[in-house]
């Protein structure tokens, strides 16, 4: 299997499909028409098009990345110029869910105090679909904000409906994998207004929170989702190195423990979880100029610099 990855640039006003071979970014709509490996209207309509037809599109996409790569190889498919710096959002997913408290360390940092896995359940929250950003797009600090930290955590994408699946089947149903930032205003994670102590949404879902990409590797070039390094850079330096082994509940269980409660759809992102390492823990924010680097194994860089707040 030839690693290949799916993404979306910008064209001018447009928004275009890409298949990433070898760290550069080839047209999908060209690829599919110099390899005759996927219709030209399926190419031609995005990728999130392209994810919501997974299970049939799937060996169609490993058989146009194995010969564009040959082509591309012998000069005879170009790749788009400057293809890295118009990269967009992979997909514009329909739904994002979150898991809070799935690494060990990263809930005692926080001072989560955690029931055994045998007593509990992923706890999952949502964050809106307009957080979404892609590589190269600014974190923007809302005014009101002044603990807004960063999360790495490897993104899951659906790519089947799912409904009442078990553990050991739920990854059959996942598309591929991308790299997400759940960037997250701790200090309006909390409220004292309401007898409720925890409002997830407003701390989580302003614009810009949750950076996502560069790409979709499909399933098949990832292996097991639980063996994958992630790391994390503010400015260069290294705030978050861990791996996927950590977590407490497995993307599988994930998604299993959804299934049970809504209907998993294609296009469908499971933010899994961020390991140790947050700013919170260490009383470091992030503030208007600084740089994230977010890294996961087998997948790629996710690159966004940060905002001051917009009017």
């Amino acid at each position: 299997m030839i690693w290949h990855a799916l993404a979306s640039y910008r064209a001018g006003k447009d928004r275009r499909a890409a298949i990433v071979l070898d760290g550069k970014i080839y047209d999908l709509a060209a690829a599919a028409k110099a390899t005759r490996s996927l219709p030209a209207a399926i190419a031609a309509a995005g990728v999130d098009a392209l994810i919501a037809d997974w299970s049939k599109r799937r060996r169609d996409v490993e058989a146009l990345a194995k010969r564009a790569a040959d082509l591309a190889g012998r000069g005879k498919l170009k790749p788009v110029a400057g293809g890295m710096g118009k990269l967009a959002a992979p997909i514009q997913p329909g739904r994002i869910f979150a898991a809070a408290a799935n690494y060990v360390e990263h809930a005692e940092e926080m001072g989560t105090v955690l029931a055994g896995k045998a007593n509990s359940n992923p706890y999952i929250f949502m964050k809106a679909d307009t957080a979404v950003v892609g590589p190269g797009a600014k974190i923007v600090i809302p005014a009101l904000s002044k603990q807004v930290d960063w999360e790495v955590e490897l993104a899951a994408v659906i790519g089947r409906e799912a409904r009442f699946v078990s553990v050991d089947k739920a990854l059959d149903y996942v598309a591929g994998y991308s790299v997400i930032n759940d960037v997250s205003a701790r200090d309006l994670n909390v409220r004292g207004d309401f007898p409720f102590k925890f409002d997830w949404f407003q701390g989580k879902s302003f614009d810009t929170f949750a950076p996502l990409g560069p790409w979709i590797v499909p399933k098949s070039c990832i292996g097991d989702p639980q063996k994958l390094k992630l790391e994390l850079k503010v400015n260069g330096a290294v705030m978050q190195d861990a791996d996927t082994g950590g977590m407490i509940f497995t993307v599988a269980e994930q998604i299993a423990y959804l299934s049970k409660i809504v209907t998993l759809r294609p296009g469908d992102v499971i933010a899994t979880g961020t390991p140790t390492g947050v700013g919170m823990a260490r009383g470091i924010f992030l503030k208007a100029g600084d740089v994230i680097d977010a890294t996961i194994e087998k997948i790629g860089l996710l690159h966004n610099p940060v905002a001051g707040p917009s009017k």
